[in-house]
């Protein structure tokens, strides 16, 4: 599908400008949801990083969001993974006694990439709205 005008100027505007919201709402909402972060889009994933981000110090504990999520401990800690080496939350391994306890933070890059990928959802509503 080949792109209209104002759907490529919309593109080049916020490419040069680095921005991270679309320029306007004026760009296809297929081309908007190609532009979602894959790592974010993950429904698990995606709630790690929902949950780190509304909790009060953007910490939480690796027992904490496996409750949250109902998730199992393999389950949630490949997908932590994946955001660590992406660098969007960071691990905390420390001792309480003798009981070990992983605790995880959203970190700056990675609450950037939520909003980028909550500005380019609320882009795609607006454009399907519009039409």
């Amino acid at each position: 599908m080949a792109k209209s005008s104002a759907a490529r100027q919309v593109s080049t505007k916020a490419q040069r400008a680095g921005s991270t919201r679309w320029a306007s709402s004026t760009a296809p909402a297929s081309e908007i949801a190609t532009s979602l972060d894959r790592l974010l889009h993950d429904r698990m994933r995606l709630g790690i990083v929902s949950a780190l981000a509304a909790a009060d110090d953007m910490s939480l504990s690796f027992t904490e969001l496996k409750s949250a999520l109902s998730a199992t401990d393999g389950n949630l800690g490949g997908h932590v993974r994946k955001l660590e080496d992406a660098g969007y939350v960071s691990c905390d391994k420390t001792f309480e006694g003798r009981t070990p306890r992983t605790d995880y933070r959203l970190t700056a890059p990675g609450r950037r990439a939520l909003e980028k990928y909550l500005n380019h959802l609320d882009a795609i509503i607006r454009a399907t709205r519009s039409s």
